[in-house]
C-alpha cells in the first residue's frame, strides 16, 4: 500500500502504490480534516482499503485511518490524513513539498512526509514552488 523512496533535494519519503510522493498539510497536523470541496481537485486523499496496515520494514511511524466528512476513509501515517498532488505526474516527482495554496478561507502548507514521519524540511523543496493567497496552482 505504501513504501518509500529516496528523492533528491527531499530525502526518503512515503510514496503510494503508484510510486506518487505522498503529502501532509501541516494544518491537519492533529488529524482535523480541512482539505475540502476544490482542495480536492488538486489533492487527492489517499484511501486506506480493507485489511490490516503494514508499514515497509525502516518506516518508524504507524499507518492508520481517518474519516473524511464525505464518509470515505483516509490513510494516515502518525496521524496525518496523506494526500497525492496533481502536478506530480510521474514517480520520483515532489512539486508539492513546501508548497502553499489557498482554499475556503483556508491556507495550507504541504510537506513530503519522510520515513520518520516528519515533514520533508523548508530547505528541502521538491521540484514545485509555492503558490502563496491563491485558489489554485497557476494554470489550472
Amino acid at each position: 500500500m505504501v513504501s518509500d523512496r529516496k528523492l533528491p533535494g527531499v530525502g526518503t519519503v512515503l510514496v503510494s502504490r503508484s510510486g506518487k510522493t505522498l503529502y501532509s498539510p501541516q494544518q491537519e497536523a492533529h488529524g482535523k480534516i480541512l482539505c475540502t470541496g476544490s482542495c480536492l481537485s488538486f489533492w487527492f486523499p489517499v484511501s486506506a482499503g480493507a485489511g490490516a496496515l503494514h508499514a515497509p520494514s525502516g518506516v518508524t511511524g504507524a499507518l492508520g485511518t481517518i474519516h473524511r466528512p464525505d464518509g470515505r476513509t483516509q490513510l494516515t501515517y502518525n496521524g496525518k490524513p496523506l494526500y497525492t498532488f496533481r502536478l506530480d505526474l510521474a514517480p520520483g516527482q515532489a512539486h508539492g513539498n513546501n508548497f502553499t495554496d489557498h482554499f475556503g478561507g483556508t491556507s495550507f502548507t504541504w510537506h513530503a512526509i519522510t520515513t520518520s514521519g516528519s515533514p520533508a524540511g523548508a530547505g528541502q523543496q521538491g521540484n514545485g514552488g509555492g503558490y502563496a493567497n491563491q485558489s489554485s496552482p497557476p494554470g489550472y
